[in-house]
């Protein structure tokens, strides 16, 4: 047994307070126990209901292109966010488009689609004599194939879907067609994503949850050695089911996306199984100083509990900063997100005591190995970076930045077609496309709104535009109400840099015409990247502004919030710098994935990763730095609270960042390409916090700082509340609003 002597208890406001629920709870075990058991079993019911009470509207309401697009569907019953079908033909040489017996067949493949997918807005050379719909050479045209409104299932984040049997009936129409005597293919976004690796089927946030589960249990064997492993999980089964409860109760009063449920189910299993191992491991270490059951669970509540509820706090105000977005998922995502660390924290503060008081003892009687050689390891870590310390935090910092200069390149969007993937007809659709000069255009068209007896007017003025290809004005089905639409074709994919330039040309060109109006799913993109963006620094400012006061409280000093925000923020931007290379540029998309570059980075992502990553990161910070803020409260060194705050917490850090990083890298495994994408940012920005922030900046730096790290200006404290009477050791830099001048 050790020889470390005994603390004293908790002297904060918050200790004492978490001292008296913790002992509040040890005298009334059966009420809370009971109490948990019935919210669990009745959440268990709520997680069976909560997903039909979901919605899967990823929209903007409001923006410009939205608005027009829902008056195109609105006025002809199609198109507008959803990308049409396009069937594709390259005649034999010596013939082209124009021929009578070529123009006669494209017509005749117009009515067996319409015949296929009824109610479908069609056009092709065939029906308007227009070059739009035909290569330079004249040899490869097209048929563009808009399907009505009945075809197209609710969405997702990349924008609305067709459903499988349209789709299934317009292959089957293509299939049987001839033009010229040349086989027709179809294509389109919708295909050419069902075909794309690992799209054989839809998510499923049980099966995800599982896998992340049996993860976490193997991480947890490892770090307890004993049958304790299994009390941390535990308290993951009580947390989940009890905050899809509140989720499937928040539906009843807003909106709630369904990506809530994967995020509820895979970050509150990491976050509740890091919330329990950090007290389950003060609490172990308590005991083995010499403390009863029941002290060791007291005083393990009033430092690590005091941790847990700093850290969920915080964790919540990250996700709940969401709300300030102009995008009703995006704020359902942070409603949801609110109720995952507030649970975790409810089931660490209260269940887990019980736990402990009860099992806990005999659950770590029998350990399969002694496991404080890794507090050895990480203390003798410490040193090292301490020794090191300037080339450390230099060289830690040059890996972030160099990953954030990669950030500012990031293009928000859809993927550009050429990235998803497919085989077969689809795929040889579309290179057919590129390959005639048309290009990947058709696939992912501009709408444009504008007054019927202007549309021949309309598409010739844009066509003139800097970017554009072609642009028809169909009659027919294209027309109604007074309205008509004029489809506009860039020369470059609309997803890509050059076809947002073009829609932006677009949109200023359209601007001088009267009641004309810019639509397509790329145009609604880029108002969504806008909207969110534009947003983004009110978010920012609101999260850092609220986490600085409570880490100010928390850590008693102004140096450490600070600190701890600039490095978060750091982490975040480096972890969209990985987001870029990866989908982007397509560093390790094939060989993680199966699966080529998108071209960009999926719009609504990142900003999420920023939301959810800045409190789990931040989780960690509070972790160490409470430790390390009780150490120098202890011993009045800076480099030995350095050094036993990691020996303290380092291990805990590590394996938390590997249970988290598992749950989000089973989301990846769901075979959703959106899910990828998000799990990608999540479990590589948990993955850069942990070994580079955590293991090598946060030692480094506050080494580095000194008693800097603890100065609290005497206002400060007076208008955070903070206690007149402090440790002895702080006294000596604290008690006046002059800042320290010695460094250690």
């Amino acid at each position: 047994m050790r020889t470390t002597p005994i603390s004293a208890p908790p002297v904060d406001r918050t200790g004492r307070w978490l001292a008296r629920l913790t002992r509040w709870v040890l005298a009334h075990k059966r009420l809370v126990a009971v109490g948990w058991l019935a919210l669990t079993l009745v959440g268990f019911y709520g997680a069976a209901k909560v997903t039909d009470a979901l919605t899967e509207n990823f929209t903007m309401p409001d923006s410009a292109s939205t608005v027009t697009n829902e008056r195109i569907v609105s006025r002809f019953d199609s198109g507008g966010a959803t990308p049409p079908l396009v069937a594709v033909v390259t005649l034999p040489p010596g013939t082209t488009a124009t021929a009578p017996a070529v123009r006669a067949d494209l017509r005749e493949l117009e009515q067996d689609l319409a015949r296929a997918v009824p109610g479908a807005r069609i056009a092709s050379f065939g029906s308007t004599s227009e070059p739009a719909y035909v290569s330079d050479d004249g040899r490869t045209t097209f048929a563009i194939v808009h399907p009505p409104a009945t075809a197209v299932d609710g969405g997702g984040p990349s924008g609305n879907e067709i459903n499988e049997v349209t789709l299934a009936r317009a292959e089957q129409a293509a299939a049987g067609a001839r033009v010229g005597g040349t086989k027709v293919r179809l294509t389109g976004a919708a295909l050419l994503s069902r075909e794309a690796p690992g799209e054989s089927g839809g998510p499923s946030f049980l099966s995800e949850t599982l896998l992340a589960g049996v993860g976490a249990l193997i991480v947890l064997v490892f770090v307890f050695a004993s049958a304790l492993a299994l009390v941390p999980l535990l308290m993951a089964i009580v947390a989940i089911p009890v905050t899809l409860l509140a989720v499937w109760g928040l539906t009843a009063l807003t909106e709630v996306n369904l990506v809530v449920v994967f995020l509820v189910s895979l970050i509150g299993l990491g976050v509740a199984i890091d919330y329990a191992l950090l007290i389950v491991m003060r609490w172990r270490e308590e005991r083995e100083r010499g403390r009863s059951n029941e002290e060791a669970i007291v005083q393990a509540a009033g430092t690590a509990g005091r941790a847990v509820l700093f850290s969920g706090t915080t964790v919540a105000i990250g996700l709940l900063s969401a709300l300030v977005l102009p995008v009703p998922f995006l704020r359902s995502m942070g409603y949801g997100g609110l109720l995952i660390p507030l649970a975790s924290v409810a089931v660490a503060l209260t269940l887990l005591p019980v736990v402990l008081a009860t099992v806990g003892p005999v659950a770590d009687a029998r350990r399969l190995r002694r496991t404080d050689r890794a507090e050895r390891h990480w203390a003798a870590w410490a040193r090292l970076v301490i020794r090191h310390r300037v080339a450390a935090a230099l060289g830690g910092t040059a890996v972030l930045v160099a990953l954030c200069i990669v950030a500012q390149g990031m293009l928000l969007g859809s993927p550009e077609a050429r990235s998803l993937g497919g085989t077969g007809d689809p795929k040889a659709a579309l290179e057919q496309l590129d390959r005639s000069g048309i290009g990947a255009a058709p696939l992912a068209p501009v709408e444009v709104l504008t007054p019927a007896n202007r549309a021949a007017d309309t598409a010739a003025r844009l066509a003139a535009v800097d970017g554009v290809r072609a642009a028809s004005a169909p009659g027919g089905a294209w027309r109604a109400d007074g309205q008509a639409v004029v489809e506009v074709l860039t020369r470059s994919d609309t997803n890509s840099q050059a076809g947002r330039a073009a829609i932006g040309a677009l949109r200023n060109a359209a601007a001088k015409l009267p009641a004309t109006t810019i639509g397509g799913s790329t145009a609604q993109t880029i108002d969504f990247v806008d909207g969110v963006y534009g947003s983004f620094p009110l978010m920012l400012v609101l999260i850092s502004v609220v986490t600085f006061v409570l880490l100010a409280r928390a850590f008693r000093s102004i140096v450490l919030p600070a600190k701890a925000i600039a490095m978060n923020l750091l982490s975040v931007f480096a972890t969209w710098g990985v987001m870029t290379l990866v989908w982007q540029h397509g560093v390790g998309t094939e060989l993680l994935f199966g699966t080529g570059p998108n071209g960009a980075v999926l719009a609504w992502a990142p900003v999420i990763v920023f939301a959810f990553l800045y409190g789990l990161s931040m989780d960690y910070e509070v972790f160490i730095l409470a430790r390390m803020r009780e150490e120098y409260d202890r011993t009045g060194s800076t480099d030995e609270a350095v050094v036993r705050g990691m020996a303290g917490t380092g291990r805990l850090v590590t394996s938390a960042a590997l249970i988290v990083f598992l749950a989000f890298a089973s989301m990846a495994t769901s075979g959703d390409a959106d899910l990828q994408v998000l799990a990608t940012g999540l479990a590589a920005g948990v993955l850069i916090d942990a070994l580079i922030v955590r293991s090598l900046l946060v030692p480094a730096t506050v080494s580095w700082l000194g008693r800097w790290n603890w100065w609290m200006p005497e206002r400060g404290r007076r208008l955070l509340r903070l206690p007149a009477v402090i440790p002895a050791a702080e006294s000596m830099n604290t008690s006046s609003a002059r800042a320290p001048d010695d460094k250690h």
